[in-house]
């Protein structure tokens, strides 16, 4: 399927507007090509009347009735005429322009959002497959050419093919030679125009290309301009935005050059054409064919045929970005997201007990998690450890269906997930992710995303609650303090408690944290931990930790590795076993206790400081 065609399905709504806007055009079109008759009837009528030369003033001759040919009241006639075509025109171009604007402006809105809950939707691995700029080029610049395509390009190919239909018939009624020309020359139009429209696709597709490069290449650097600065790797960030300039520079050079050069040759076609015209034309009044005011109409539709053949390449030209927006965004929409959603959803109506049986997870066929068995009954409390790459993620995420079971089932209250409604699923639980996300916004703002509006005792109690309401009452703002973009002006261990305290806000029955406290220091984690077990004591808390002191407490603990769980118990049962677990204790107590010293004069600081030292 074209994306033209795919598109109708979205321009269909809008297309009896558009048929609307196109006949309005029409009518304008045709006022256009009828006035050259009306200043025809000037010449010949009133300043140049010859009697002996003299013919049928065709679709005016009406006018004659109101006036003798070389009088005032002829004159006043012919110009009350033009005067109202030419109002009725202007008014009818008026009109046409707001409503197609308005139409494309109803389909780029309804695509745009299309998109935006499309990018939404789809499953975080799928999302991932695109780079940022390629998601920013699509959902923004390809959806104003793919509008455009449709509101604006198509209308004015089809009134450039009216004029073409029109002023042909016009001078088959009025003069045939003077059709001898526009026969010959259009051929030749015909085969550029056809070489025009092949360039310009490909150019149109090299400049998008590199405008999504160079969007990536923006967007990280903003994203990384902390670790740019402190890597002193500034030369090396400008050299790689020069290359993709450079490289968008040459692109644009060679749309500017596929673009003059295919104009010079319609410019010395039109020129060719405009003199040959004026040469036949004298010659047809010399050989007394017809009058100069018709040979002068006839000039100007040989040129408006030219003209319009002219709009009609420029807009085949604009054509190809829509079509390569519409392929890109086509494509996009028809993605198909990994984590289907069942026909008949179902709903949590109860506390979640969560059940993993045989739990395999597989991504590009490799298998992350292995045959993972799991009881967690409502209010358990469960620590997962491991080393990178472990799976301890890919098990907390499965089981809000970022990633989905390949073997076995995890179970909410004897049902799979798979059979639950996803935005249900995920509300039973508050995800604190290792990678923490703020928003360009106020501190109450990123805690209240749940909820805003909220009131701001709620905020103030949970900021209590996650250990971050003594750094942020330290901010100049308070919790009016704006944030930058993902979070920069703060520390690390500050934005995970920012994100700890949205997370409390929800009050989810569940509780995630993804090595959500890597960042604190062990006083302030501690602190953390105790506030949470004992302001959520009900709730089920999932803990993955790199930390032993982080789940040191829990009910149950899991250590993980290659994907598997291969050790799991209580602390003490895992302490007794002598096993991995144990020998990470023994190596992180014994660090710990060589650096209490340290430790504590730097929590004293941070504390004094109201956070950590950044």
């Amino acid at each position: 399927m074209s994306s033209f065609s795919y598109g109708m399905r979205f321009w269909k709504k809008r297309l009896p507007l558009a048929i609307v806007c196109q006949l309005m055009g029409y009518t304008a079109l045709l006022l256009e090509l009828l006035i050259p008759l009306l200043s025809a009837m000037y010449l010949d009528y009133i300043l140049n009347y010859d009697p002996a030369a003299a013919s049928d003033a065709g679709i005016f001759s009406f006018l004659l009735k109101f006036g003798e040919v070389k009088t005032w009241r002829l004159f006043f006639s012919i110009t009350i005429a033009f005067a109202v075509m030419v109002v009725l025109r202007e008014g009818l171009i008026y009109f046409r322009n707001i409503l197609f604007q308005y139409n494309g402006i109803l389909f780029e809105n309804e695509v745009r959002d299309l998109t935006y809950k499309k990018l939404v939707d789809l499953d975080s691995s799928t999302v991932s497959s695109y780079n940022t700029g390629e998601l920013l080029t699509t959902l923004s610049s390809d959806v104003i050419h793919w509008k455009e395509m449709y509101s604006r390009v198509v209308l004015s190919i089809g009134d450039g093919f009216f004029v073409l239909i029109v002023a042909c018939v016009i001078l088959a009624i009025e003069s045939p030679y003077m059709l001898f020309l526009p026969l010959v020359i259009a051929p030749i139009l015909l085969v550029a125009l056809i070489k025009y429209t092949r360039a310009a696709r490909s150019v149109s597709m090299e400049i998008r290309a590199r405008n999504a490069d160079m969007n990536l290449n923006v967007q990280e650097n903003i994203t990384a301009v902390r670790l740019v600065r402190s890597f002193a790797n500034e030369e090396l960030e400008e050299n790689r935005f020069d290359n993709n300039n450079r490289r968008l520079q040459a692109a644009y050079c060679r749309q500017v050059d596929i673009s003059a050069k295919y104009g010079m040759i319609f410019n010395v076609i039109r020129q060719v054409a405009y003199i040959a015209t004026i040469a036949i034309g004298t010659l047809m009044v010399f050989w007394g064919k017809f009058q100069i005011g018709i040979m002068m109409a006839s000039i100007t539709y040989v040129l408006k045929i030219m003209d319009y053949l002219t709009v009609i390449s420029n807009n085949l030209y604009q054509l190809q970005y829509g079509i390569v927006s519409g392929n890109r965004i086509m494509e996009f929409l028809e993605r198909k997201t990994k984590i289907p959603e069942d026909t008949q959803p179902d709903k949590i109506r109860a506390v979640p007990n969560i059940e993993m049986k045989n739990v395999w997870v597989t991504e590009d066929g490799k298998p992350i998690l292995k045959n993972a068995n799991l009881s967690i009954p409502y209010g358990k409390k469960v620590g997962i450890m491991g080393g990178t790459g472990s799976g301890k993620s890919v098990l907390l995420k499965s089981l809000v269906r970022i990633y989905d079971v390949s073997q076995g089932s995890i179970e909410i209250n004897g049902k799979d997930i798979r059979k639950y409604e996803l935005d249900d699923l995920r509300n039973e639980f508050a995800y604190v992710f290792q990678d923490v996300f703020l928003f360009s916004d106020t501190i109450d703002a990123n805690i209240s995303f749940y909820a805003p509006g909220i009131e701001h005792s709620i905020i103030s109690r949970v900021a209590e609650q996650a250990q971050a309401s003594r750094f942020i009452k330290g901010l100049p703002q308070g919790f009016a303090t704006i944030v930058g973009e993902r979070g920069l002006g703060l520390s690390g261990g500050q934005k995970q408690r920012i994100s700890i305290a949205r997370a409390l806000l929800k009050n989810a029955p569940i509780l995630v944290l993804d090595d959500a406290s890597s960042a604190l220091d062990v006083i302030t984690e501690r602190a953390l931990m105790a506030s949470i077990k004992e302001n959520y004591p009900e709730h089920t808390i999932l803990i993955a930790a790199h930390r032993v002191s982080s789940i040191a407490d829990c009910d149950e603990i899991l250590y993980m590795q290659d994907g598997e769980i291969v050790e799991r118990g209580t602390f003490d049962e895992l302490i007794a076993k002598n096993g991995i677990f144990a020998e990470i204790y023994k190596m992180q107590t014994a660090e710990s206790d060589a650096d209490d010293t340290a430790t504590a004069f730097e929590d004293a600081t941070s504390l004094n400081n109201g956070g950590e030292v950044k």
